[in-house]
C-alpha cells in the first residue's frame, strides 16, 4: 500500500513538474512570438527573401521588435512578408522606414532589419506596407569574386608576358631599358630640347627689350609711321632716285657709243685711242660709273623690298600697268 502511494506521489510530482515546464516553454515561445502581448501588423515586398522563414526575428535599429508572421508568394518576382511588431514600438515607426533581409552573423538565421528614414514622415499605422531594399546575396558576392579572380589571373598572365618581353629587350620600352646607347641618345635629345628652349626664351626676352627700348615718339620709325608729310617726301626721293637711275643708264649707253667711235676713227680720236695711258684712265672711269650704276640699282631694289617702302613700289607698279593699258 505504501508502495502504491509512493508511486502515485511520484507520478503526481512528474505531472506537476512537466506541466510547469510546458507552461514555461509555452510562455517563452509565446513571448518570443508575441502571442501574449499587444502587437500590430506591417508588410514589406521583396524580390528575394534569401531563405527567410516564419518566426525569424524582426529588428528595428538593431533591437528585436517582432517576428515574421507570414510569407506569401504574390507572383514569380514578388514576395510579401508579413511581420508582427510590438505595439510599444509603433510610436517610433514612420512610413519612410526601409526593410532589408540580412543574416544574424556569418552562419546565423535570416532576420529582417528595419531602418528608420532619414527625413521626416507620418507615423506608421497597423497594416501599412513599408519600403524594402534587397541586399546582394552571398551567392552573388561569390560569383562576383569568382569573376574577379578569373580576371585577375588573366591580368597577371598578361603582365607576366609584358615583363618577360621587357626583360628580353623586346619592344620600345624593352629597348630603352636594355640599350644603353639609345637611353644615352634620348637623354642627350632631352638636354638639347632644354637648351633650345632656354635659348629661345633668351632670344624672345632680348627682342622684347629691343622693342621696349624703341622711342616711338622721337625715332625715325615713328616719323615714317605717323607723319604723312615725311612719307610724301620719302616717296618723292625714291621717285627721283628711280629717274636718276634711268638717266645714268642712258648716259652709259651714249658713252659706249662714243668709245666705239673713238676706237674706229682717225685723227684726234685715233690719237686718243693710241695713247694707252689715256685709254686706261677712260676705261677705269667708265668701269667706276658702271659699278656705281649697278650699286645704285641694287640699292633701289633693296629699297623696293624694304617693309616700309614695299607698299609704295607696289603702288607705282600698279599705276604703271594702268598707264600701259590706257
Amino acid at each position: 500500500m505504501e508502495k502504491s502511494n509512493t508511486q502515485k506521489l511520484n507520478l503526481g510530482l512528474f505531472i506537476i513538474i512537466t506541466t510547469l515546464l510546458l507552461i514555461t516553454a509555452f510562455y517563452f515561445v509565446g513571448n518570443r512570438q508575441n502571442l501574449f502581448g499587444k502587437t500590430f501588423r506591417i508588410s514589406a515586398i521583396f524580390n528575394n527573401v534569401n531563405g527567410l522563414q516564419l518566426g525569424n526575428n524582426v529588428r528595428y535599429s538593431g533591437i528585436n521588435v517582432g517576428t515574421v508572421k507570414n510569407i506569401t508568394m504574390i507572383n514569380d518576382s514578388t514576395i510579401c512578408v508579413d511581420m508582427i511588431i510590438e505595439s510599444k514600438i509603433l510610436k517610433h515607426f514612420k512610413k519612410n522606414a526601409v526593410a532589408a533581409i540580412g543574416s544574424d552573423g556569418l552562419v546565423g538565421s535570416m532576420v529582417i532589419n528595419i531602418s528608420p528614414g532619414k527625413t521626416k514622415s507620418l507615423p506608421l499605422i497597423s497594416g501599412d506596407t513599408i519600403l524594402s531594399y534587397s541586399k546582394i546575396s552571398t551567392n552573388d558576392m561569390l560569383e562576383t569574386l569568382n569573376t574577379t579572380n578569373e580576371n585577375a589571373a588573366l591580368l597577371t598572365s598578361d603582365l607576366l608576358k609584358i615583363t618577360t618581353a621587357i626583360n628580353q629587350g623586346k619592344g620600345t620600352l624593352g629597348m630603352l631599358i636594355k640599350d644603353s646607347d639609345m637611353a644615352s641618345n634620348l637623354k642627350q635629345t632631352v638636354v638639347n630640347f632644354k637648351t633650345a628652349s632656354t635659348n629661345a626664351s633668351k632670344t624672345i626676352s632680348e627682342l622684347k627689350k629691343i622693342v621696349n627700348s624703341i622711342n616711338y615718339d622721337e625715332s625715325f620709325a615713328s616719323v615714317l609711321l605717323s607723319d604723312s608729310i615725311s612719307a610724301i617726301k620719302m616717296k618723292s626721293i625714291i621717285t627721283n632716285l628711280d629717274n636718276s637711275s634711268s638717266g645714268i643708264d642712258s648716259i652709259l649707253s651714249n658713252l659706249n657709243d662714243v668709245v666705239l667711235n673713238v676706237k674706229n676713227s682717225e685723227g684726234t680720236y685715233n690719237y686718243i685711242m693710241n695713247d694707252t695711258a689715256l685709254v686706261k684712265n677712260i676705261d677705269e672711269t667708265i668701269k667706276n660709273i658702271k659699278e656705281g650704276s649697278v650699286r645704285l640699282n641694287e640699292n633701289l631694289e633693296a629699297l623696293k623690298h624694304n617693309f616700309l617702302l614695299r607698299s609704295y613700289f607696289k603702288k607705282l607698279e600698279r599705276q604703271k600697268r594702268r598707264e600701259e593699258k590706257k
